[in-house]
C-alpha cells in the first residue's frame, strides 16, 4: 500500500540555470574550449619545456598564468559535464559528455605535467630566490590585488619524493580514465539507477534513506529493512568496485613510494601524518561521549532498545516541516546577522538560479557546491524534501558557495582550500543557521529538540567520520596484507569500527553490516572523511572564539575564507585565535560536544 503523498516542499521547480557555462551538451563552444585549452597547452610546452630552472620570476609568472588559463578552459568543460549528469545520470549522453570531458581533460593534464614535475626538480638555492620575487610572492600590479603563487610553488615541491618520470605520469594519467575514474562514475551511476520498493513505491536511495529521519518508528524499520535489501542485491558489484579502488590506491602508494595509505591525503590536505593522528586519536578516546548521548536518545524516546534505524529519530516536538521559501530565508538572515558579504553572495544563488534542489528520478543522492572555474562561480547541488535536516543542508552547501566565491580572487591555482579546512564555511553556516533558530525558540522542548537534532549533526560530522577513518584504514590495510576482501569481509570491518563508537548505546544489527557500500566518499576521494571531523572541531573552536570577540572576528572571518588556498592551513587561521598546530586544540572542540551534551541532559530533566 502506497504512503500518502507528503505536501509539496516548495522546491520541486528548484533547478539550476547552467547557461553560464554552456547552452547543452551539444554546444559546439564545448569543443572550442577543449580545443583552445589543448592549443595553450601545447604553445606552453613549445616555449616552457625544459627551460624552468633557468626562468626568472617574470617568466614563470607568464607561464603559470598561461597553465592557468588553459586549465580553466577545459574544467569549465568538466564542471558543466558533471553538473549535467548529477541531475540525470541515466541519460547516455550525460554520461557521453563527462567521459569525453574526462578523456580531454586527462590529455590535458599530460600535456602540461612538465610544468609541476620540472619545477619540483628546480634547485632549492633558485626556487628560494623566485619564491621571494614580488612578482611570483605578491600582486605585480593593477588587476591582480591579493593574487600570488608563492603558496602553489611551495606545496608543489613538496611532492618531489613521491613524482615518477614525466613519460611514467602521463601513462598513470592516461590509464586513470579507464580505471580509478571509470569505476567511480560506474559506482555512482549503479547507485543512482537503483530503485528500492517502500510500502508498494519504487523510490531512490536518498529518498528511502530520508525516511530514517521520520518520526514513526515502523516506517524507519522497513525504510532500513529496504536499504539493507537493496544494498545486499548490489554487493557483488560494489564489492568488485571496492577492490579495484583499493588495489589501485595501493599499487599508486608503492610506486610513488607513499609510506602509507593516507600520506598522498595527508600530503594534499597540507598536514603531516602526526597531526592526523593526533586527531583520530582525540575523537576516539571520546567515544564516551556518543554514548552518552544515546543513552540520553533511547530515554527520550522512550525506548527498551536504540538500534541502528533509530538514532535520527525526531524528537516529536521538531516533527515539522520547511518549506524551501522558508528555509532560503532563515539561511540568509542568519548569514546577514553575522556579516552582510556573506548573506549578499547566498542571495545570488536563489536570485541567479545557481541551486538544484528539486528531487526527481535519476538524480544522483547527496549535496555539494561545486566551485566550477575562479572567473564564474559556484553551483550548489542537494536534494530537498523539507526537513529540518534540509535546512542544515542548504546551510552547509552554501557556506561552501560563499567560501568558493570569496576565495575566487586567488585564480585558478590558489583558489581551493585543503580538504582539512575546505569544510570550516559550510559548517560554520550550519552553526550560524542553528544558533539564530534557537535564540528565537522559548519552549523549552522545542529547543531540546533543535539541540538534540544539532548534536546529532555534529557526531555525524565529527565522530562518525573518524570511525569512517578508522574503517578505510582497516580496509586498506586489509586488501594490502589479505589479497581482495570478500563482501563479508567489509560488513564485518564496518561493524567493528561503528560499534566501537557507540559502545552499548546502539544496537547496531547484522543487516547494517552492509552499508559501507553506498557511501562515494570511499570512492571518489579515499581518506576524505577525517577532513569533516577537523572541520568540525575546528568550527566549534571558532565559534566559540566569535561568542569572545564579538563583531570584529565576523571581518577577520571573511577575510579568512577570501585568502583561499593561498596560504599554509595554520597560518590563516591564525587572525582567528586559534592554532592548528596546538595538539590539544582537538580538545577544545570535543569538550564543546561535551557540553552541548550536558546542555540536553539538563533541558531533559523532568
Amino acid at each position: 500500500m502506497a504512503n500518502q503523498t507528503k505536501p509539496p516542499s516548495g522546491a520541486e521547480q528548484v533547478t539550476w540555470d547552467l547557461n553560464d557555462l554552456y547552452a547543452g551538451v551539444n554546444d559546439p563552444a564545448i569543443d572550442r574550449d577543449l580545443d583552445a585549452a589543448d592549443a595553450r597547452a601545447d604553445g606552453l610546452a613549445q616555449v616552457y619545456r625544459g627551460r624552468i630552472a633557468q626562468l626568472g620570476a617574470g617568466e614563470l609568472r607568464d607561464l603559470l598564468e598561461g597553465y592557468e588559463q588553459a586549465y580553466e578552459l577545459a574544467r569549465k568543460v568538466g564542471a558543466y559535464a558533471y553538473l549535467n549528469w548529477s541531475t540525470n545520470t541515466e541519460d547516455p549522453a550525460n554520461g557521453a559528455l563527462l567521459q569525453r570531458s574526462t578523456e580531454r581533460g586527462s590529455r590535458l593534464s599530460q600535456k602540461l605535467v612538465f610544468v609541476e614535475l620540472e619545477w619540483a626538480h628546480v634547485p632549492d638555492e633558485t626556487a628560494h630566490v623566485l619564491l621571494a620575487d614580488p612578482r611570483l610572492a605578491g600582486p605585480p600590479g593593477p588587476g591582480q590585488a591579493g593574487k600570488t603563487y608563492r603558496h602553489w610553488l611551495e606545496i608543489t615541491r613538496r611532492y618531489r619524493p613521491y613524482l615518477l618520470s614525466e613519460p611514467e605520469e602521463k601513462i598513470l594519467a592516461e590509464k586513470a580514465v579507464t580505471g580509478r575514474q571509470a569505476w567511480m562514475r560506474f559506482f555512482e551511476e549503479v547507485h543512482g539507477a537503483a530503485r528500492y520498493e517502500l510500502d508498494g513505491d519504487m523510490l531512490p536511495q536518498q529518498t528511502i534513506l530520508s525516511k530514517l529521519y521520520d518520526p514513526d518508528r515502523a516506517l524507519r524499520q522497513r525504510a532500513a529493512g529496504v536499504v539493507s535489501s537493496g544494498l545486499r542485491n548490489l554487493s557483488r558489484t560494489t564489492t568488485f568496485v571496492f577492490n579495484n579502488i583499493l588495489a589501485d590506491k595501493a599499487s599508486d602508494d608503492q610506486l610513488r613510494g607513499y609510506p602509507s595509505w593516507i600520506s598522498a591525503r595527508n600530503m594534499d590536505n597540507e598536514v603531516d601524518d602526526g597531526m592526523v593522528e593526533a586527531l583520530v586519536n582525540a575523537v576516539t578516546s571520546r567515544y564516551k561521549i556518543v554514548a552518552r548521548y544515546y543513552r540520553l536518545k533511547r530515554r527520550l524516546l522512550g525506548l527498551d532498545e536504540l538500534l541502528d534505524y533509530d538514532r535520527y529519530a525526531p524528537l516529536p516536538s521538531v516533527d515539522r516541516r520547511y518549506t524551501w521559501d522558508e528555509s532560503h530565508e532563515i539561511v540568509v538572515n542568519a548569514y546577514a546577522s553575522f556579516h552582510p558579504r556573506m548573506a549578499e553572495i547566498a542571495r545570488l544563488f536563489f536570485d541567479r538560479r545557481w541551486i538544484d534542489a528539486a528531487v526527481r528520478p535519476g538524480k544522483r543522492s547527496g549535496a555539494y557546491s561545486h566551485p566550477v572555474v575562479p572567473s564564474l562561480h559556484p553551483y550548489v547541488f542537494m536534494n530537498y524534501e523539507a526537513t529540518p535536516r534540509d535546512v542544515m543542508t542548504l546551510a552547509h552547501e552554501l557556506g561552501h558557495g560563499v567560501h568558493q566565491t570569496l576565495a575566487s580572487a586567488q585564480g585558478f591555482l590558489q583558489a581551493g582550500t585543503p580538504l582539512t579546512t575546505a569544510e570550516t564555511a559550510s559548517v560554520f553556516g550550519e552553526m550560524l543557521v542553528f544558533q539564530d533558530l534557537m535564540s528565537r525558540e522559548k519552549n523549552a522542548q522545542v529547543r531540546l529538540a533543535m539541540l538534540v537534532s544539532k548534536i546529532e549533526d555534529a557526531f555525524s560530522t565529527g565522530f562518525r567520520q573518524i570511525s569512517m577513518n578508522r574503517f578505510e584504514d582497516a580496509i586498506h590495510t586489509a586488501r594490502r596484507s589479505e589479497g581482495e576482501l570478500t563482501t563479508a569481509r567489509f560488513s564485518e570491518l564496518w561493524l567493528q569500527t561503528q560499534r566501537a563508537m557507540f559502545l552499548d548505546s546502539v544496537t547496531m544489527s547484522d543487516d547494517y553490516g552492509m552499508w559501507w557500500s553506498y557511501i562515494p566518499h570511499f570512492i571518489h576521494t579515499p581518506g576524505y572523511v577525517y577532513a569533516y571531523a577537523f572541520g568540525e572541531l575546528l568550527v566549534l573552536a571558532l565559534y566559540a572564539r566569535y561568542q569572545e570577540v564579538g563583531a570584529q572576528f565576523s571581518q577577520a572571518y571573511v577575510d579568512m575564507l577570501t585568502a583561499g588556498g593561498s596560504d599554509w592551513p595554520h597560518t590563516i587561521m591564525r587572525p582567528l585565535g586559534v592554532d592548528l598546530t596546538d595538539p590539544g586544540f582537538w580538545n577544545k572542540g570535543l569538550q564543546m560536544l561535551d557540553d552541548l551534551v550536558g546542555e540536553a541532559e539538563e533541558l531533559a530533566k523532568p
